[in-house]
């Protein structure tokens, strides 16, 4: 009898623990999770004129906007940056963050009907949304460049920085994990409180301009000089600094800011790994 038994492909288990990242998993499902990202990268604009090109269009149009408006009408200081590659460089590593945020936050609520029918990693979901992320990213560095070689042969100050180059990738890191992390925290408490989703917009708004993302850090300190130390609180303030001397060679790259958004970025990633592991249990009994 025990020979005619079937033999189980796959056992599921309840989680022995919270901080769970089931690489092994992952690696088991990178078919699907080379399917979600190719969902999250052309499905969005599928059924639309311009399909993908929405991906160079909507971050462009953005740019042009803050360009004119905090540029050329308010004229703010870039730190001696061509302005509008300023906001071009800024935007497009914010635009990185808050897709890896708006990815790991949608989890729960923006997949409900498919984790009640099937199972699968859950984590597949933001990490696949993290990757396509990085895609969209490497667009928009493409034409960053191009904006970067055409400025450098007119005469713009934009010297080459080999060390910020070198740290270029470790940034992109520690800017997926906040967002990641942010976003895993906020998606395992909108499960449960819904109010919450109603002012992401506003939240995220009202963070990007306290992240020194149309403005730099030095018009903080020359406007509101008593509120600087509270203003580079916020972990991103030192890594869109670190950005801006990797991309555009600006004078200023604080180590020890950027260690202390490390420590952040790793710490808001396990207690976002743990919530979201422990609303994985029983989020489908409140959703």
């Amino acid at each position: 009898m025990a020979q005619n038994e079937p033999e189980w492909t796959e056992i599921i288990r309840p989680q022995n623990h919270w901080l769970d990242f089931k690489f092994r998993e992952l690696w088991r499902y990178r078919d699907l999770v080379r399917i979600f990202v190719w969902r999250d990268f052309v499905a969005a604009y599928k059924q639309t004129l311009l399909g993908p090109l929405w991906h160079v269009i909507n971050p462009v149009m953005s740019v042009i906007l803050y360009f004119f408006v905090f540029n050329s009408v308010a004229e703010i200081p870039t730190d001696g940056v061509p302005p509008f590659l300023f906001q071009f460089g800024s935007y497009m590593c914010w635009t990185y963050f808050a897709r890896c945020f708006g990815a790991a936050q949608s989890t729960f609520l923006g997949n409900a009907g498919i984790f009640s029918k099937v199972y699968f990693p859950r984590l597949a979901v933001p990490i696949s949304g993290a990757i396509s992320s990085v895609l969209q990213l490497g667009i928009l560095l493409a034409i960053f460049i191009g904006l970067w070689i055409y400025n450098r042969f007119n005469g713009a100050p934009l010297p080459i920085s080999w060390i910020g180059i070198l740290i270029f990738p470790y940034l992109l890191l520690v800017m997926s994990l906040i967002g990641l992390g942010l976003g895993s925290v906020v998606a395992a408490l909108t499960t449960k409180y819904r109010d919450l989703s109603n002012f992401l917009g506003y939240a995220m708004s009202l963070l990007m301009y306290a992240s020194a993302v149309v403005f730099p850090l030095s018009y903080y300190q020359a406007q509101l000089p008593k509120y600087v130390h509270f203003i580079t609180f916020n972990p991103l303030v030192p890594l869109m600094e670190a950005f801006r001397f990797s991309l555009l060679g600006t004078p200023t790259l604080d180590w020890s800011a950027v260690g202390y958004s490390s420590f952040v970025a790793i710490l808001l990633f396990l207690v976002g790994t743990i919530m979201f592991n422990r609303t994985e249990r029983t989020f489908i009994d409140t959703v």
